[in-house]
């Protein structure tokens, strides 16, 4: 609990990987194909996440970046979200976001990062059982 509050006050940026240390930030890996991991990514980037606005997005390069306005003092935050394949043909997904002002985030970059993954997973599992 405490170094979560101190990466809170001193961190305002975050990124994915395979190995963080908080399960939530843990890139995905999914046994489905690219092109429906993107249609996925994509809509809930553009409707399902309260206060982002696409800037661009590539589906060749496979990035979708978004500006992400806190709720409370609607600081603009830049969000990445990465979609490749890896070499075992998986399609794989990873987030950045970083707070554009300040020190540290209290943990909202981390916690916006853990909701879109968590949402794309139920999109993704929902997609796959219909």
């Amino acid at each position: 609990m405490i170094q979560r509050l101190l990466k809170g006050l001193t961190r305002n940026r975050v990124r994915t990987s395979f190995e963080h240390s908080d399960p939530r930030l843990r890139g995905r890996r999914y046994g489905i194909p690219y092109q429906e991991v993107w249609e996925a990514a994509l809509a809930l980037a553009t409707n399902g996440m309260k206060g982002w606005s696409i800037v661009s997005a590539d589906r060749d390069a496979g990035q979708i970046q978004v500006e992400s306005r806190t709720s409370v003092f609607r600081f603009v935050d830049d969000v990445e979200v990465r979609i490749c394949l890896d070499g075992d043909a998986q399609t794989v997904v990873h987030l950045s976001s970083a707070s554009r002002v300040g020190k540290g985030d209290l943990g909202t970059n981390a916690r916006r990062v853990a909701r879109f993954l968590k949402r794309l997973d139920r999109a993704l599992v929902r997609a796959s059982t219909d």
